[in-house]
């Protein structure tokens, strides 16, 4: 299984949606926008648009409808045809002039046939057959007032957007994250005649609610048409509770059955519950650069895994505040520029000092080629220095337009180095490595009472100190990797401690972010009380002791901590990287915590790891500070992009 075949099964989603869209007006989701920007960019979507003017639009009940001059559209979605989704499209085709609809899908129809309620034997009975699509085309004529007007209702498996060769984000399953310990009660209460759950080790597709096996259903259909496009037949594993039911579907997932009684290859999939280890994600590592850019620079918007780059400076606008809209934002993904894709694998491969030279070694080649009049320097790379570079290019059109990815990339990494949350960024290694050091001659009662005396009111805290969002991320990082302990007299007032001094900061914050919006509940500060903060503070802290408690059933992967020695500083060791370890290891027996789901007698048969022939390690992994569910694909090897 090659990076290519990942990359290819993207791409040619797209273009059979391409295929459909000439002379249309084109309407987006979120999720479906941003596998476009990574498979093929906007850009390509225009040129097959080939309309004189941008007829893309994002789909939302708001959504302009189409002109008199506009009877073709196209919808291009990544959720089920059904409820909110089918009302907003009927919505946008009543008050439009269409003549032509299709409608692109990104779930499959026998995942519609399941929302739908309609029994597995009976859906069986309708292979070959799209019933659900054949009647929302029967919808659409109807809603453009005229039966024999066009409509098409079509599935593409739109899964992926990919970042590079093995690292693919599923931007339609932002929200997919592993249960906690909190969570069970829920399910109990879901189901009160049925057996009660006792854990998280107990769930199983049957315990959980309707709607999120109908989300996880549809990742599956995904997930198997990626298998089918690599010709694979899997062998589902999984670590960790919401993979289990995750990997046992995939692995029993009817549909499937004929694609895997004629592949040619297998392949092993491994699910990992990203919950068992969120240091990783809260973490600020130094492994690569991109970690640094992402952190820093703004959110795309509309986007959960880019960024905005300002490109004013390559322009003649002014730099004042009414013109800050004026000029396009650049952006980390460039598909369709080689040159800038091999300078974005290096940014994710290397470290800092590496990743600087590798842009000005870029630079300095494309100036170079274009015969503009750079001077060459030696040394230290400086943002000032990529910038002298990077101006040589702005009055000339040729060299832009040539150029114009890398020099997104290169103002990504100037803007970077020049930002002032760079130096906080340092910062935060130097302590969480501090942290991992203070474990090894204290418990977490110690390093709680080393971040008290950091957490500072609005009026006493300087810009090199954290603010409430900051100190969460470190909350998170000490409760993930110190993993669950016994609770004494010392945590229990030292975690009293922090939720106090916590509890104030946030009442007197003038101004709450979107996310402290949604932890306290409060749109406004206004409205924040003291009383208010300590409830939501109370509740973070549930939730960080079951944060501590994740890895409590596992038998292997217990600890993502390495204690220090007269050799070896304390360090932390990635569970992902322990998981991969352990499959590749031919000298340790067959790993507990890694287990095989079934899809029938004869997998049932099957023992030990030699099925492990290729491997997809598979893992809703934050990368900072978004949320952002990614898929990390390793081939036979330890590869860079998985952060060893």
């Amino acid at each position: 299984m090659s990076a290519a075949g990942v990359l290819s099964f993207a791409q040619q989603g797209w273009e059979q949606v391409l295929a459909k869209v000439k002379w249309s007006v084109v309407y987006l989701d979120a999720a479906c926008a941003e596998s476009l920007h990574w498979s093929c960019g906007s850009s390509r979507l225009l040129e097959a648009v080939k309309g004189p003017a941008c007829h893309l639009r994002e789909f939302e009940p708001q959504a302009i409808g189409g002109g008199a001059q506009q009877p073709r559209a196209v919808f291009v979605l990544s959720c089920l045809l059904k409820g909110r989704t089918v009302d907003t499209l009927r919505d946008i085709v009543r008050r439009s002039h269409f003549q032509h609809c299709v409608v692109v899908t990104a779930v499959s129809h026998a995942v519609h046939l399941t929302a739908n309620h309609v029994p597995a034997a009976a859906a069986a009975e309708l292979e070959g057959q799209q019933p659900v699509f054949e009647q929302l085309e029967e919808k659409l004529c109807e809603w453009m007032g005229n039966v024999n007007y066009t409509a098409e209702v079509l599935h593409v498996p739109l899964l992926l957007a990919p970042a590079a060769p093995h690292l693919a984000f599923t931007p339609a399953f932002a929200t997919l994250f592993p249960l906690l310990p909190r969570d069970v009660h829920l399910l109990n209460s879901a189901r009160p005649d049925k057996r009660r759950l006792i854990n998280l080790g107990e769930v199983d597709a049957a315990a959980l609610t309707p709607e999120l096996l109908l989300h996880i259903r549809c990742l599956v259909s995904g997930l198997s048409s990626l298998c089918e496009h690599l010709g694979v037949r899997e062998e589902c594993f999984a670590v960790g509770s919401l993979s289990r039911v995750i990997a046992t579907d995939l692995a029993n997932y009817a549909p499937a059955k004929n694609r895997k009684k004629t592949a040619t290859g297998r392949a092993s999939v491994v699910f990992v519950d990203r919950t068992l280890d969120l240091t990783g994600a809260v973490g600020h590592h130094g492994d690569n650069f991109v970690e640094k850019i992402i952190s820093v620079l703004p959110q795309l918007p509309g986007h959960t895994n880019d960024v905005m780059v300002n490109m004013a400076e390559l322009t003649a606008v002014q730099a004042i505040e009414g013109n800050q809209n004026v000029i396009a934002p650049g952006c980390l993904a460039q598909s369709n520029d080689v040159s800038a894709q091999a300078l974005w694998e290096a940014l994710l491969n290397t470290k800092h000092k590496e990743a600087v030279m590798e842009v000005r070694r870029h630079l300095v080649e494309a100036a170079s080629r274009e015969n503009l009049p750079i001077k060459m320097s030696m040394g230290r790379v400086t943002p000032g220095q990529l910038m002298s570079y990077i101006q040589l290019f702005k009055n000339n059109l040729k060299a832009l337009t040539n150029h114009c990815g890398l020099l997104q990339l290169g103002m990504a990494t100037v803007q970077t180095l020049k930002h002032p949350q760079t130096a906080k960024w340092d910062n935060f290694l130097a302590f969480e490595r501090l942290l991992l050091q203070s474990l090894g001659d204290s418990t977490r009662t110690g390093v709680l009472n080393q971040l008290l005396p950091m957490i500072k009111s609005p009026s006493q805290r300087s810009s090199d100190d954290y603010g409430p969002e900051e100190l969460l991320i470190l909350l998170i990082y000490i409760y993930s990797v110190t993993g669950e302990l016994t609770v004494d007299k010392d945590l229990s007032e030292a975690e009293e401690r922090v939720k106090k001094a916590l509890a104030h900061v946030l009442s007197e914050e003038s101004e709450l972010s979107p996310l402290l919006q949604k932890i306290t509940g409060c749109d406004s500060a206004i409205n924040l009380t003291f009383p208010k903060s300590q409830v939501a503070v109370n509740d973070v802290f549930t939730s960080l002791q079951e944060i501590a408690g994740a890895r409590t059933l596992m038998k292997q992967f217990k600890s993502v901590y390495v204690p220090g020695n007269h050799t070896h500083q304390a360090s932390y060791k990635p569970l992902l990287k322990q998981v991969v370890e352990e499959i590749f290891n031919p000298e340790k027996p067959d790993p507990v915590d890694i287990e095989h789901t079934s899809s029938g007698l004869t997998d049932l048969l099957k023992t030990g790891f030699s099925m492990f022939m290729k491997v997809i390690v598979l893992s809703t992994r934050l990368l900072k500070p978004l949320n952002i569910p990614e898929l990390l694909f390793a081939t036979d090897r330890l590869h860079p992009d998985l952060g060893f």
